[in-house]
């Protein structure tokens, strides 16, 4: 967006017709810009549209019509504010595999890179991808949030685990726990490293896609494909029936305990 204002002047407009305003987004930093995009339709021939009650015309339309002098309505507007938030580019990333057994449970850490961070007022050029690097260690100690020296605290980190439709969400939501434990930017290079802490319980063997998304308050969305494989579990027991001869039945008695009522 910028900051001149752009006027379509001249465009008529039949009774339930439709007009098109096409806005372009083209974003040269990863922040967000704001716009307005704003209506104003007066009749054609010139002529105010009566309104008798002048006091609450100017009390409750008095942003979204002009009046004129007699006290009549010159024209209504519309106003539409607009956001618009850069996305880093897409590219083909390899996801972030995170793999335990059915039944068990795994941490990992998972390392992601942001590329273009607006640090605090001042504006970088986004002019490199953004990557993911998985560490793919087990997790230990979770340690606080680190921010190293000329990172700007002001500048924080949303972030959410994206899935592919709300059956997968329902079936992975409340098996996977992500937290983020650690942050820091390299001065010489700009890139915000963000360290994730990704706790994996699964309950029965799968494989389901998710997307981890990065929002930075001051703008900027960043997307990173992970990959959540839950393999067979461990055998409970092992059963043994023996037989008591050709033909004839063999019956063995087990118990199984239901984990829920």
């Amino acid at each position: 967006y910028h900051n001149d204002l752009f006027y379509l002047t001249g465009t008529r407009l039949a009774p339930k017709e439709k007009l098109d305003i096409p806005v372009l987004f083209m974003p040269d930093t990863m922040k967000m810009y704001e716009a307005v995009v704003v209506i104003h339709v007066m009749r054609e021939n010139g002529e105010n549209w009566p309104y008798e009650d002048s006091a609450a015309l100017n009390k409750g339309l008095k942003s979204s019509v002009t009046v004129a002098e007699n006290g009549g309505i010159q024209g209504i507007l519309w106003i539409y504010p607009v956001h618009g938030i850069p996305e880093a580019p897409q590219q083909k990333l390899v996801p972030a595999v995170v793999c335990c057994r059915a039944r068990q449970r795994v941490e990992r850490r998972v390392e992601v890179l942001l590329t273009g961070v607006v640090p605090g007022a001042n504006a970088m050029p986004a002019t490199r991808n953004s990557a993911m690097v998985n560490t793919n260690k087990p997790a230990s100690i979770q340690e606080d949030v680190q921010v190293t020296d000329g990172f700007s605290t002001t500048v924080e980190f949303l972030y959410e685990l994206q899935y592919q439709s709300n059956e997968t969400k329902s079936q992975l939501g409340a098996l996977v726990g992500m937290h983020l434990i650690q942050r820091e930017r390299d001065t010489e290079s700009g890139i915000v490293t963000l360290i994730f802490n990704i706790v994996f319980a699964p309950n029965k063997p799968m494989r389901n896609e998710a997307t981890l998304v990065v929002q930075c308050t001051t703008g900027g969305v960043w997307k990173f494909p992970m990959l959540f494989i839950a393999t067979e579990p461990e055998v409970d027991d092992v059963i043994n029936i023996e037989a008591v001869g050709l033909n004839k039945e063999s019956i063995v008695g087990f118990k199984l305990t239901s984990q829920t009522r």
